[in-house]
């Protein structure tokens, strides 16, 4: 069954290489990607999906279901197709949102006969304000069994950690006066601003290395010689578990609130950005799906990477079995977020690695489907957890 969908991909492989090129030649920034998403759910049509578009009322999301006549296990891939700014497609996500609808596609070839659902998310924003969270929250993986997704890097790792993460504005009001000719009438809100990251920074020694917080001043005033009546903070504040990531927002949010009393300016505490939880890995699909990537890639698979970042696919491991491994893009020390990882993704390397990831994620949801022993067992592991 698993050489009947290699011999599926030589069919679309093609198709699927134009998309991640085009992607790559067209970056489109977070809810914008409306012609990604069209590419992409064009040929997910043309493969006999039904598509939905705008769920969870973001316009560039969609649904696309491919349903069999047997019974048997959903197995959903998670597409990503936003791009960064000044960059372009940095953190290879025309392949994400490819390699996810490549496997999609192949999976629903053979569901006819072996049985299950096959389901691709469109995720938009990813890098911003990622569409995985209201997908979370709103129950579009309530009839979900599994979910995937598979990310470029300089070379492959096993499905790890993320941290969860909040994105937190601070927003001071003050009292506009003359710097210089009557200081003692103004209320400087900047100095609010600056006394949080002192307060912050003296917290820093007391809290575990696994804690990020860092953040910029969005607003500090406009001109040199008026006390600014208005300052914004805005931090991402990360932390290994939810729960713990809530007892350092409380920390800094009296931080804040103290702040505030030291000028006399008032506070308004606000999330510029959807929160993101951890990642939870199914380390028993993780194994099946590294079991697979060994027999399409000739590539080294490295041990889980710490991450000290924050992605939106840890709200979805909250809520159904999940993994987010990576795969090789054949160039070791490549950095994310670059223009040098951008181009990348379409090299030659960059094929491959379509290719690999494609049949490893088919070839997984695939192991899902028709071992009933792994499925209950990634299950069992879900709800232990």
């Amino acid at each position: 069954m698993k050489e009947m969908l290699k011999l599926q991909f030589n069919d679309i492989g093609q198709n699927l290489w134009e998309i991640v090129n085009t992607l790559y030649q067209h970056p489109e920034l977070g809810d914008q990607e409306y012609e990604s998403m069209n590419l992409l759910v064009t040929l997910l049509k043309e493969h006999g999906f039904e598509v939905e578009t705008g769920v969870v009322e973001r316009p560039t999301a969609f649904k696309a279901v491919f349903t069999s006549d047997k019974p048997g296990p959903t197995v959903a891939y998670l597409a990503e197709y936003d791009a960064l700014p000044g960059v372009g497609h940095g953190c290879g996500h025309n392949l994400i949102g490819t390699m996810s609808v490549g496997a999609g596609i192949l999976l629903s070839k053979v569901v006819e006969e072996v049985g299950g659902d096959v389901v691709v998310l469109g995720t938009p924003a990813e890098e911003t304000n990622g569409a995985k969270v209201p997908m979370s929250e709103q129950g579009i993986f309530d009839d979900i069994d599994v979910a995937m997704i598979l990310h470029p890097s300089d070379q492959s790792y096993v499905s790890g950690e993320s941290l969860a993460m909040d994105a937190i504005q601070f927003a001071y009001s003050g009292k506009a006066s003359h710097a210089a000719a009557s200081p003692e009438k103004g209320i400087n809100a900047l100095d609010s601003v600056i006394q949080l990251f002192n307060g912050i920074n003296a917290l820093r020694e007391h809290l575990p290395s696994d804690v990020r917080i860092h953040g910029i001043i969005a607003d500090g005033g406009k001109a040199a010689n008026v006390v600014p009546d208005y300052a914004v903070a805005q931090l991402y504040l990360r932390a290994k578990e939810r729960s713990y990531l809530n007892e350092v927002v409380e920390k800094v949010n009296n931080i804040a609130k103290g702040a505030a009393l030291m000028t006399g300016a008032t506070l308004e505490v606000s999330n510029y950005e959807l929160s993101y939880d951890e990642m939870n890995t199914n380390e028993i699909l993780s194994n099946a799906f590294t079991k697979n990537l060994e027999k399409t890639s000739k590539l080294p698979i490295l041990a889980a990477k710490q991450s000290y970042g924050s992605i939106d696919m840890g709200n979805v491991s909250q809520v159904v079995p999940a993994i987010h491994p990576y795969i090789s893009l054949n160039k070791p020390g490549l950095i994310a977020h670059t223009k040098e990882f951008a181009h990348q993704t379409v090299t030659e390397d960059g094929y491959d690695t379509l290719n690999s990831g494609v049949l490893a994620l088919a070839y997984t949801g695939l192991d899902v489907i028709t071992n009933s022993n792994l499925y209950q067992s990634i299950i069992s592991e879900f709800n232990n957890k």
